[in-house]
């Protein structure tokens, strides 16, 4: 086993997930690579930082939105760590859900893998995470407080995990901080808004422009392994969109 610090990302083959993975490898980091259906791209992220460092990258396949793969993915870390430095619950669902025409299903998916995963996954990695006097990190959404037209279910979710946070932080302390960082507009959806959306996205945002995904990257660097009095807080990276009411 490693003397390294150790670290377990969430959705981490792509987009943000995959950004977090590499800044904390670059940062001394062994990491566990969670996905769920990207293996391709998990597997690709795994191969080019273990040719910087000889195995300090795994792979860990597990859909955290039924029980068994929480129990599946709490498996994996005993397998590869015998402590955890860090829990990033950076996977999550989005999609929109309009009031009058949300389907039970629709609700069940999104809060399953959205909030039920990560408080479940927290609890099944306690022990890991006492024993290295670790912290968990998760990443939020400004839309956590801000509600996002067409997208209740997903706001709802992302505001339970909010006060998930702060909870956790009240009562894992002190042994195990608990942090968030809640992005703004840092990449598009895959189905792109027209420009017409992004342009008011933008004009509602100080900074005038998209962040980049190692914004929240660094700001989970910080709260993770630079951060050693901070705990129950939600970091907003979000270009000071969350300034307009």
């Amino acid at each position: 086993m490693s003397s390294r610090k150790t670290a377990l990302v969430t959705g981490a083959a792509a987009r943000i997930g995959a950004e977090i993975t590499e800044t904390l490898h670059k940062r001394g980091c062994d990491v566990l690579i969670h996905y769920n259906s990207n293996r391709e791209g998990a597997q690709k992220l795994a191969g080019r930082l273990n040719a910087e460092r000889s195995r300090s990258a795994f792979l860990a396949q597990a859909d955290l939105s039924s029980p068994d793969g929480i129990e599946s993915l709490a498996d994996q870390v005993h397998k590869h760590f015998d402590r955890l430095d860090l829990l990033v619950n950076n996977a999550s669902r989005f999609y929109p859900t309009i009031a009058g025409e949300t389907h039970a299903w629709q609700w069940d998916d999104l809060l399953n893998s959205n909030l039920r995963g990560p408080f479940f996954l927290v609890q099944a990695l306690l022990e890991k995470l006492r024993i290295a006097g670790g912290s968990v990190v998760n990443i939020v959404d400004i839309h956590a407080e801000r509600p996002m037209r067409e997208h209740p279910v997903y706001c709802i979710s992302k505001a339970g995990l909010a006060m998930m946070t702060k909870s956790l932080a009240k009562e894992l302390g002190p042994s195990i901080r608990v942090n968030g960082v809640s992005p703004g507009a840092i990449l598009w959806p895959e189905h792109e808004p027209d420009a017409g959306n992004k342009q008011s996205i933008l004009g509602r945002t100080a900074l005038g422009r998209l962040g980049s995904p190692a914004d929240i990257a660094s700001a989970v660097a910080y709260l993770a392994l630079d951060a050693p009095y901070v705990t129950g807080q939600i970091l907003s990276v979000d270009g000071g969109r969350s300034l307009n009411i």
